[in-house]
């Protein structure tokens, strides 16, 4: 469900973190919950182009390695890479498959990875092989739409976003169109929005404990930008939610 359409975008997957929803909210709510990784290694999984794995070794994670099931999103992250050495190593993977990768992390990152499951046991297998790729005691935090969004709720449009079901159910829960209103053209991913117990079965099933789900936040610097009243409805009714839970 989801490399080749990744496939089809590449480096302009960095557009989504301009747009107020992502840079605003998504972005500062993550790092936020992910806190201080100074001295520990990050294992960033559905990496996309990279824009974690670099931010988190800028803040001082010793050894950051990002895995993406998209070819040409890992292409992208290299070639970011090579601009700016930041010593960041990525590989092409599939997180349902993921092979052993000869070493345990200290922290795990899914940002809009396990909602690509394409069905219960996949998540399951892709649960377990983070779960067994994380040290004892170490974190996994998830980022994904939020499970039980109203789809029939304000319009995301002006915070940069289009949101829709699809009509499409898959074992998981439904299926989602997320449409970015990138400059010139907009950019559509189709994805699922697992059930909020699909999520905690699979995780726990795998040795996860400690689930806690973090409602999505708006930073101070997008107040300032865009003013209060700006950014009620999306507080109201979020289209994403965050999830930490640990081995």
């Amino acid at each position: 469900m989801g490399v080749q359409q990744y496939d089809g975008i590449g480096e302009v997957f960095e557009g989504f973190k301009s747009l107020p929803l992502i840079r605003y909210g998504e972005v500062p709510s993550f790092l936020g919950m992910v806190g201080d990784v100074s001295g520990k290694s990050v294992l960033d999984l559905a990496c996309g182009t990279g824009f974690y794995s670099r931010e988190f070794k800028r803040r001082g994670a010793t050894d950051v390695f990002g895995v993406d099931i998209s070819g040409e999103m890992i292409a992208a992250a290299r070639e970011f890479e090579r601009r700016d050495p930041l010593g960041v190593r990525y590989e092409v993977g599939d997180v349902a498959e993921l092979e052993p990768l000869g070493r345990s992390f200290d922290v795990a990152l899914g940002v809009q990875c396990l909602n690509y499951a394409q069905d219960i046991a996949a998540m399951e297998r892709m649960c377990r092989n983070i779960h067994r790729s994380l040290v004892s005691g170490g974190d996994f935090f998830v980022l994904a739409q939020k499970p039980d969004y109203g789809f029939d709720c304000e319009s995301l449009e002006k915070y940069g976003f289009r949101c829709e079901l699809t009509g499409e159910e898959i074992e998981t829960g439904p299926r989602v169109r997320i449409t970015a209103l990138l400059d010139p053209w907009p950019i559509s991913i189709v994805g699922a929005a697992p059930r909020r117990e699909v999520y905690e079965g699979c995780l726990r099933a795998a040795g996860f404990r400690g689930l806690e789900w973090v409602p999505l936040q708006v930073s101070d610097a997008g107040v300032r930008e865009f003013g209060e009243e700006f950014w009620v409805d999306v507080l109201a009714s979020p289209p994403l939610e965050l999830l930490r839970c640990r081995v």
